[in-house]
C-alpha cells in the first residue's frame, strides 16, 4: 500500500520551499538591479562618447541651450526656448533621421508634435523609464493676471509636452548663485560646468536665418582647454533627481528637448544641492540623483563612467561639477 504525505509533512515541505524562495528573491533582485545599473552606465557612456564626437566636429561641447545675459546687448538678445543639447547630439547616438527633422534655430513650441514626443532609450535609465512611459503631458493651466487698470482675470497658458530623459548635463556648481542677480548660474555664460547655458548670436541679415533668430553658432564655448581641473575630475553629465510623485512633471522631469525648461536636461550640484535618492524631496534648485540604491551614475568629461556615493559631501560634489575652481577631486566608485 502506497503511503501518502501527512498534513504535517506537507506543511513542512511548503515551509521549506517558502524559506528557499525568501532566500533566493533578494539575490534575484540584486542581479536585476546590477543589470539595470550596468545598462544605465552604458547609456551614459554613449552620451559621453556622442558629446565628445560633437566636440570634435564643432571644437566645443554643445551648449545646454541658448540663453542671454540678464541685460544683453542687442547683438546677443536672443534665445531661450530653442532645442536643448540633447537634440544636438542625436546624430551621434544613431538618431540622425530624427535630428534632421529639428530646426535648431526655432522655438521648441513650433517644432512638429511627433518629433517632440519621441524619447530615445539611450537617454533613459531602466530603473525609472521605458520608452513608452517617458512622456511629459501637454496641459493647460490657469494663471491669475492683473491688468494695468487693476482688473483681475484668468489667463489660460498651454504647457507644451514632450519626451523626457533621465540624464542631465553638468551645468556647474552653485557658486554663481540663483538669487535674481546678473551672475546667476542659469544666464548665458555663467555656468561653471561643461554643458552650460550659452549666449546665442542674433542673425541681423535674413540670408541664412530669419532675422531675430539665433545663428547656429554660439558665444560661450566650453572646450577641453576650458576644463582646467582636468576632464577626469569633472562631470559631463549624470542622472537627474526626481521623486516618483514628480515623474514626467514640469519642472522636475519636463520635456527634455525644450530649451526653456533648463532643469529637464541640465543640473547643478554643490553647496545646498546634494545628491538625493528617490525618497528625498528636492529643494528650490534641482540637482542630481538616481533610483539606484545608494549611488548616482555619472559620465566624466573624459568619457569614463562612475557610480558616485549619494553621501558624497557637497564640497566635493561642487568641485566635481566646477570645471575650473582649482579643487581637484577624483571620482571614486
Amino acid at each position: 500500500m502506497t503511503r501518502g504525505f501527512t498534513l504535517v509533512e506537507l506543511l513542512v515541505v511548503i515551509a521549506i520551499i517558502g524559506i528557499l524562495i525568501g532566500m533566493l528573491l533578494p539575490a534575484v533582485q540584486q542581479i536585476r538591479e546590477a543589470a539595470r545599473r550596468t545598462t544605465c552606465l552604458n547609456n551614459l557612456r554613449q552620451v559621453g562618447l556622442a558629446t565628445h564626437m560633437f566636440e570634435g566636429d564643432h571644437q566645443a561641447f554643445p551648449p545646454a541651450r541658448f540663453f542671454p545675459k540678464m541685460n544683453p546687448s542687442p547683438k546677443f538678445n536672443v534665445g531661450s526656448d530653442e532645442p536643448s543639447w540633447l537634440v544636438r547630439i542625436m546624430p551621434y547616438v544613431e538618431a540622425s533621421i530624427l535630428f534632421e527633422k529639428w530646426d535648431l534655430q526655432s522655438s521648441y513650441k513650433t517644432q512638429r508634435d511627433e518629433i517632440q514626443s519621441i524619447p530615445l532609450s539611450v537617454f533613459l535609465c531602466p530603473n525609472r523609464h521605458t520608452v513608452s512611459s517617458a512622456q511629459a503631458p501637454a496641459e493647460v493651466v490657469s494663471v491669475p493676471v492683473v491688468a494695468p487698470c487693476g482688473c483681475g482675470g484668468i489667463q489660460l497658458i498651454k504647457i507644451v509636452g514632450g519626451a523626457v530623459c533621465d540624464y542631465a548635463g553638468n551645468h556647474g556648481d552653485t557658486s554663481p548663485g540663483a538669487s535674481g542677480l546678473a551672475t546667476d548660474f542659469y544666464f548665458g555664460g555663467n555656468g561653471t560646468g561643461v554643458i552650460i547655458s550659452s549666449q546665442g548670436k542674433v542673425a541681423s541679415q535674413p540670408v541664412f536665418v530669419p532675422k531675430n533668430k539665433p545663428l547656429a553658432n554660439w558665444v560661450d564655448k566650453i572646450t577641453h582647454g576650458s576644463i582646467i581641473d582636468g576632464t577626469s575630475n569633472t562631470f559631463l553629465a549624470g542622472e537627474l533627481h526626481v521623486i516618483p510623485d514628480n515623474l514626467n512633471q514640469i519642472p522636475y522631469n519636463g520635456p527634455a528637448y525644450n530649451g526653456e525648461d533648463l532643469a529637464a536636461f541640465a543640473r547643478v550640484g554643490g553647496a545646498g544641492v546634494p545628491i538625493l535618492d528617490r525618497s528625498q524631496k528636492p529643494g528650490s534648485i534641482l540637482g542630481f540623483g538616481s533610483w539606484h540604491p545608494g549611488t548616482c551614475n555619472f559620465v566624466m568629461a573624459d568619457g569614463s563612467t562612475h557610480s558616485i556615493d549619494n553621501w558624497t559631501d557637497t564640497e566635493s560634489l561642487g568641485a566635481l561639477c566646477n570645471r575650473g575652481d582649482g579643487l581637484v577631486v577624483s571620482a571614486i566608485d
